[in-house]
């Protein structure tokens, strides 16, 4: 079973090496929507794949940090990036250039890291990341699969390549949230007290 979560965020861009003169010269912003989709084989006790209530808490923290910020592959002119940094308080360095194609890729990493990273407590089966669908405008997306996530020839995306500014991370609940998750210590779902027996 397929479950869908909508996200957005406003950000800003360069994409180098592309064909549109417009995009790669300058930079220029966004409305983005993610969807999020997850899929699993068996329900938890609230007969849900995933609660959607529990999408607000880490995922959404990581993917809120894309809002009004600007993103920048880690390749790109040291001045340039420099210059993001001087002039933004907000702004994200990515392994991979920062295109609606690699965000998909990007946005499926992140929430795949923190669901292999979180201990469920009511019952949730093999909850994983099915797909995730970046909408750039209104007219165009990009759809990622985890066999593009695995694909090193789109880019090897690593959680020690991804670099949040301070200014994002101090808008956090816990300042150490990214840290937490690339040293693979644990995030815990709340403790569910049933109100009904589940036979199992």
């Amino acid at each position: 079973m397929l479950i869908r979560k909508l996200f957005k965020f406003e950000n800003a861009h360069v994409v180098r090496n592309c064909t549109s003169d417009r995009c790669k010269r300058s930079i220029h912003g966004h409305s983005y929507k993610v969807e999020l989709i997850l899929k699993a084989s068996k329900l938890d006790h609230g007969q849900m794949v995933y609660d959607f209530g529990l999408l607000k808490g880490v995922i959404k923290e990581l993917f809120d940090s894309f809002d009004h910020a600007i993103c920048f592959w880690n390749a790109d002119a040291p001045d340039y990036i420099q210059a993001c940094k001087n002039f933004s308080a907000r702004w994200i360095s990515l392994p991979v250039s920062p295109s609606a194609e690699q965000f998909s890729r990007i946005f499926f990493f992140l929430a795949q890291q923190v669901l292999q990273s979180t201990k469920t407590q009511n019952g949730e089966g093999d909850v994983e990341v099915y797909s995730v669908i970046v909408h750039e405008t209104d007219t165009g997306y990009a759809q990622s699969f985890i066999e593009d996530i695995q694909n090193q020839q789109m880019g090897i995306l690593s959680l020690d390549q991804i670099e949040f500014s301070e200014q994002v991370q101090a808008e956090w609940s816990d300042v150490r949230l990214f840290e937490k998750l690339k040293q693979g210590e644990f995030f815990h779902n709340p403790n569910v007290e049933l109100q009904v027996k589940v036979s199992s």
